[in-house]
């Protein structure tokens, strides 16, 4: 499967570090922790290599609970 993906021109290694990458910028560490089964020292790494603001998620979870 993964040699039919290159063909196409996909590499999943890169689309796996997108995909971190984007979530390490949106969750708080705890919650990227938790989610991915990985350990906090590494959440936290993966977070500060993508510059993250958790605090963009809390104000968007916060602006949420508002609307509903």
């Amino acid at each position: 499967m993964g040699e039919r993906l290159r063909k196409l021109g996909i590499w999943l290694a890169r689309a796996r570090s997108t995909a971190l990458f984007q979530l390490a910028t949106e969750l708080p560490v705890a919650v990227l922790a938790r989610t991915l089964g990985i350990d906090i020292t590494v959440a936290v790494k993966w977070q500060r290599a993508a510059a993250g603001d958790w605090a963009a998620y809390a104000a968007e979870i916060s602006r949420r609970k508002k609307d509903s």
